[in-house]
């Protein structure tokens, strides 16, 4: 029996409005629901409430990344077509490699509930040994999109150095290649 890696989880809400106290952020709790949901190991959360502006996404991902060890930063907002919809470019430019298959993914996702999902700019990238993915910004968005990509997650983060990640059977089933399966904790 082996003990489960801890993992730092970063989560970013990014809203001029929710961050003004204009109204309330949903994102981060639907974000940390999510999680807790699905992933086995235990997690530190930390959490961002953020404005729309590019300088200051790009600082808190590499906060997050760099000085918070997240192996996992989760943003929700910022993806659309509007002029303060920025990120993405935030995203890009502090990533030291895209993956476009997760941003492919996340829009194929989406289209299956709302056909604005052609809009999104969402991406996927990868910044020294954290993954990072920019989700819509609505809940019941956040949970559809994440239960159609999650189960790349783990291995993503296997192969990028970071903690192994379970996650409870079930729910949403960790994809790996039979080689980079460790059995789980009490097997």
């Amino acid at each position: 029996m082996r003990d489960y890696d801890t993992i730092t989880i970063g989560l970013i809400s990014i809203s001029d409005r929710a961050s003004s106290g204009e109204y309330e952020d949903k994102g981060l709790p639907a974000l940390k629901e999510w999680l807790g949901r699905i992933i086995a190991n235990p997690m530190t959360i930390v959490e961002r409430l953020i404005p729309d502006e590019q300088p200051l996404i790009e600082s808190t991902l590499k906060e997050l990344a760099d000085k918070a060890q997240c192996a996992l930063i989760l943003t929700t907002g910022g993806t659309g077509p509007a002029p303060r919809d920025v990120t993405p470019e935030a995203t890009l430019a502090v990533a030291d490699r895209e993956l476009p298959g997760f941003g492919e993914a996340m829009r194929a996702v989406s289209l299956k509930f709302v056909p604005t999902a052609i809009l999104s700019r969402q991406v996927g990238v990868v910044r020294g040994s954290c993954l990072i993915l920019n989700l819509p910004g609505q809940p019941k968005a956040i949970g559809e999109t994440l239960d159609g990509v999650f189960a790349a997650v783990p291995y993503c983060i296997d192969l990028i150095g970071g903690p192994y990640i379970e996650t409870h059977p079930g729910r949403v089933e960790a994809f790996r290649p039979k080689s980079a399966i460790r059995p789980r904790a009490g097997q």
